[in-house]
């Protein structure tokens, strides 16, 4: 697009100057701050010229003196850059937004302008749109149709076209006009053709019958409406700004004379009017003003008419175009609530950037809408949250606020502002009420339901404390708002003045309003922190897009969708902060998928926050899991001080594990909210136990050490030494976890005892020696945890204690987290108990292991042991962040991972019952099926040799399986009837000969 464009490419062309009128400078610093907002965020082209213009010493100086000041402002700085005296204005495209209104019919948006007021729309970067985003992205293309000029534009009329409709090539102005009903065209500017494609007339606010009778309607009844945007060309620009200079030179006095309160000009009655073929100086002495029509204002009139009449204005009529006023709070209720269907061709809609239920019968843009909250149909929330058991009544405004516990009744404006003095006004009015309505109307304007005289007659107020002596005693000016300290009594304050209007206050409540210092519409605008206004949208914004993403993270949503909450613009700092300190408040499961999602966003866009890297992030990720898990075990583990040696020497000898069903089912935190289910068998491998252990006494009081495996040996002389024992590099880390997690030697430091004396009371030192022989590293077999497993079961028969098998599951859990190895409970299971097992878990931070025993047919158990091989591949896996792959993919909710792991458990189910029954087909169809889920959950459980095996022996197999996580160790298969191992030995030796692929002796037990 044209808006894209203009970011991106330097050659594209662009606005050189884009100018805003405010009202006052405390608006002015609100309109800087938010484009430079936007431009810190690079949604604005960075080669335009931005400023925003207040009135000059904050008095009222009309659209015309604003736009005077628009031109003694680009006139000066043009100055600086150019030494010849030309045309100051010339080969430059100049965007104009008017927008220094008092809004007083929208009177929400009195403080930021008009110009801010947001649009019902979701742009790219997540947030939601406002009439200036709209402005610089519609009007994106139009420098490239103009060689030179100013468009003037009014801000609170939006007005969608395509720019390439536009061709202004003319010396003088160009009016850009569109087709519409005169319903709609009598309350606004119509121009009058006159034949020849220029201005005739300019007709402001005329009725039906005399638009008619000008010949303003044509067949279809429509009028050429005037949008309110205006092309001046350079030339006529020099000659506006000869009002205000002498010589191409700023003139105080003549600058004096024109922008100033008194004469009030007009930009469209003073200036567009003498630009119309056919106006006449009498008639143009007769226009109505946008002040008063003054003597001052009849003299600038004469000035301007000599200046600007010479020129004539062409008629640029669009089509198609829409026209979107932004006039009344009513008219805003509607498009919001109503119409906002009508532009869904703009992808308006009711919800933009809000928490706000999808498909909900009211509007909210940038609203925070807690989960208990009830909002009416009908009501329009902007820039608020509505908290816990708050309720708003049909078609209310609530806007700028923060509402706890409160109920807002029906058809009201409740609008919060933060003063300049830190503390608070909530504003409340009628939707349909006019705050330009007057207490000296028939009867009072109307007044939340009433009007305003029976509101002061109901609740005894006179109307000198609400107007000031001499003043017009409008709702604009009436002082109803009490100003309070902060929000929350600022709103309960609102809600008392539409319990007066009800006639419901007591005289107490009364009293309690009377008392304050209260303000009125005008006042507490006038006296608002725009800023504040900014920064709590932003902040409103922030936590509504955290809140959107961590809500999704919480239906277990795939991370990368639930990221879409922030759009292109994605997580700056100060929502890396929140989110943080959202995940610091939330419980186990969010916690970690909000770190776990976090840290994937900054790996990915390469991103720190404040030093913090993603890395950092994902290790809170995953060291949360770990500590939640080993505290539960800790709770758990006491020291045992009537622990006596009662053998000299005991040895531990266990089978190995092969895992069928349900792998990686058993892995935290998966265990912990899903529960887990495997389906293993223990196995001897060459006609041995290869897991062995022994444990002896020792005669001095110390503690050894041995992984005779490995050819290493230890020794500890201290408590300290044996505690320190966290480190998964450490090669006693097990050795170490072991005496902890049997309640030998204390897990904290609140022991008294030293190692010594520990040995003392039990009778002597001891050495704990461990090996796995002949079984390679990266097996897959389970060979650590069966490890754990034989130390604790020959660490309790060394001191005389027989433990359950679940006794000994669980130690072996806790051993696993003391050593922040991470990993599931299936392997201990499966070699600590012998036979075919069916394990499962409920879910839960505790896991109770529940094991049953497969009792399958004598016959079917002899053919399983003829048919089962296990191949080694000769490659062990060196995948280091395997687990964290794997369990990152079921944090995420990567949709294939979750599938994986949900059908493994079925999987494994149906494994056990064919078992059962003696079909060993059914039986290999499912390790099959099992195969490809291994896959879909992590790539890497395969390679190339992997597949190679498989390929050079699928004539002679049913079924293939790896042993762990795969990726290398050994693999499974079934063989075919009437293969034998012998046969499937010969064929791998025949292919890969001396690489160390082979059919390794394995036996069930």
């Amino acid at each position: 697009t044209d808006y894209e464009s203009s970011l991106t490419k330097p050659s594209f062309i662009k606005w050189d100057y884009l100018v805003l009128t405010a009202s006052n400078e405390e608006q002015a610093r609100t309109y800087r701050e938010q484009i430079d907002h936007r431009l810190s965020q690079g949604r604005l082209p960075a080669g335009t010229h931005y400023a925003v213009l207040p009135d000059p010493e904050g008095k009222r100086v009309g659209s015309g003196g604003a736009t005077l000041h628009v031109l003694d402002y680009i006139a000066r700085k043009e100055r600086e850059k150019r030494t010849e005296t030309v045309n100051p204005f010339q080969g430059l495209r100049i965007l104009v937004i008017h927008s220094g209104g008092d809004s007083k019919r929208v009177p929400q948006y009195s403080a930021c302008g008009k110009l801010f007021s947001p649009v019902p729309r979701e742009l790219p970067n997540g947030f939601g749109s406002t009439l200036f985003d709209e402005f610089v992205i519609g009007m994106s293309g139009v420098p490239s149709r103009i060689p030179e000029g100013m468009l003037v534009l009014s801000g609170d009329v939006l007005l969608l076209f395509n720019p390439l409709q536009i061709d202004f090539n003319a010396k003088g102005a160009a009016a850009i006009s569109m087709k519409e009903n005169v319903e709609t065209g009598k309350e606004h500017g119509v121009f009058l053709n006159d034949g020849h494609d220029y201005v005739g007339r300019f007709l402001h606010k005329q009725s039906e019958e005399k638009l008619r009778s000008l010949g303003a309607v044509n067949a279809h009844d429509n009028v050429d409406l005037d949008t309110g945007a205006v092309v001046l060309g350079a030339r006529l620009l020099e000659a506006l700004y000869g009002l205000v200079s002498t010589d191409g030179r700023p003139d105080a006095a003549k600058f004096q004379e024109f922008v100033n309160e008194r004469a009030r000009i007009s930009f469209y009655g003073d200036f567009l009017y003498p630009l119309a073929v056919h106006s006449t100086l009498e008639q143009y002495y007769e226009e109505a003003a946008e002040g008063e029509r003054n003597a001052e204002l009849l003299s600038c009139r004469k000035k301007i008419w000599d200046v600007l009449h010479p020129f004539s204005m062409k008629l640029i009529c669009l089509s198609p175009a829409e026209f979107i006023h932004f006039g009344t709070t009513a008219e805003l209720m509607r498009l919001v609530t109503r119409d906002v269907d009508d532009y869904e061709f703009l992808d308006w809609k009711k919800q933009v950037v809000t928490t706000a239920p999808e498909g909900a019968d009211y509007a909210a843009h940038n609203s925070y809408v807690g989960k208990r909250a009830k909002i009416g149909s009908g009501a329009y929330l902007e820039n608020s949250f509505v908290l816990d058991e708050s309720c708003v009544g049909s078609g209310s405004v609530v806007s700028g606020v923060k509402l706890k516990n409160v109920s807002v009744p029906s058809g009201v404006v409740l609008h919060g502002l933060k003063l300049l003095d830190g503390r608070y006004a909530v504003r409340i009015y009628g939707v349909s009420d006019n705050p330009k309505g007057t207490l000296d109307v028939s009867g009072g304007t109307g007044f939340l339901g009433s009007t305003l005289h029976d509101f002061l007659a109901q609740n005894g107020i006179d109307a000198s404390e609400l107007w000031e002596e001499g003043q017009e005693r409008s709702l604009w000016n009436a002082r109803l708002y009490p100003a309070a300290s902060d929000m929350e009594t600022a709103v309960r304050l609102a809600l008392l003045i539409a319990k007066m209007a009800r006639g419901e206050a007591s005289e107490e409540e009364k009293k309690s309003w009377r008392d304050r210092e209260r303000l009125s519409l005008q006042s507490s605008f006038n006296r608002a922190d725009a800023l504040a206004a900014g920064a709590w949208q932003r902040e409103l914004e922030n936590r509504i897009l955290s809140s959107r993403f961590i809500w999704a993270l919480e239906t277990d949503v795939y991370y990368k969708d639930a990221l879409k909450a922030f759009g292109t613009h994605g997580i700056d700092r100060e929502i890396f902060s929140l989110l943080m300190e959202d995940a610091g408040h939330s419980g186990f499961s969010l916690k970690i998928r909000i770190y776990y999602a976090l840290a994937q966003y900054m790996k990915e866009h390469r991103l720190s926050f404040d030093g913090t890297g993603y890395d950092r992030v994902e290790a809170l990720c995953f060291d949360t899991i770990q500590k939640t898990i080993f505290d539960d075990a800790a709770s758990r583990l006491s020291s045992v001080k009537d622990y006596r040696i009662a053998r000299d020497r005991v040895d531990v000898e266990l089978p190995i594990r092969v895992n069928w069903g349900g792998g990686w089912t058993d892995t935290p935190p998966h265990c912990n909210e899903k529960g887990g289910t495997v389906l293993n068998a223990a196995l001897k491998l060459n006609g041995i136990y290869p897991i062995q252990i022994r444990v002896e006494r020792l005669s001095e009081p110390h503690v050894e050490f041995a992984s005779t495996d490995i050819g290493v040996s230890g020794r500890a002389d201290s408590v300290e030494e044996i505690q320190d024992c966290h480190n998964p590099y450490d090669p006693f880390a097990l050795h170490k976890a072991a005496l902890i997690a049997c309640g030998i030697i204390p897990l904290g430091k609140e022991t008294q005892e030293s190692l010594p004396e520990i040995c003392a009371r039990l009778g002597g030192g001891i050495r704990l020696s461990t090996r796995v022989v002949g079984i390679p590293q990266g097996s897959g077999l389970g060979t650590s945890s069966i490890l754990s497993g034989a130390c604790v079961k020959g660490l309790f028969r060394f001191l005389g204690r027989e433990a359950s098998d679940d006794e000994i599951y669980a130690i072996v859990l806790a051993m696993e987290q003391i050593m922040s190895t991470g990993g599931g409970w299936q392997d201990q299971v499966g070699g600590l108990t012998p036979g075919i097992k069916f394990i499962t878990t409920r879910p839960g931070i505790h896991q109770q292991i529940h094991v049953e025993k497969v009792s399958i047919p004598p016959e079917t158990a002899l053919e399983l042991q003829e048919r089962f091989a296990l191949i080694y591949t000769g490659q062990r896996r060196l995948a280091r962040n395997l687990l964290r792959d794997v369990v990152g993919g079921y944090l995420g909710g990567r949709p294939e991972s979750i599938d994986a792991l949900k059908k493994m458990q079925s999987v494994a189910v149906l494994m056990r019952f064919e078992l059962e029954r003696g079909n060993l087909d059914a039986f290999a169809d499912l390790l099959n099926r099992h195969w490809k889920l291994s896959r879909q959950l992590d790539s890497g459980s395969t390679n190339t040799c992997i597949e190679q095996i498989f390929l050079s022996c699928e004539d002679l197999i049913d079924a293939r399986f790896i042993a762990g996580a795969g990726g290398g160790g050994f693999l499974q298969v079934l063989l075919k009837r009437g293969c034998t191992k012998k046969m499937l030995r010969e064929r791998l030796h025949e292919i890969f000969q001396d690489s160390g692929v082979d059919v390794w002796d394995s036996e069930f037990v």
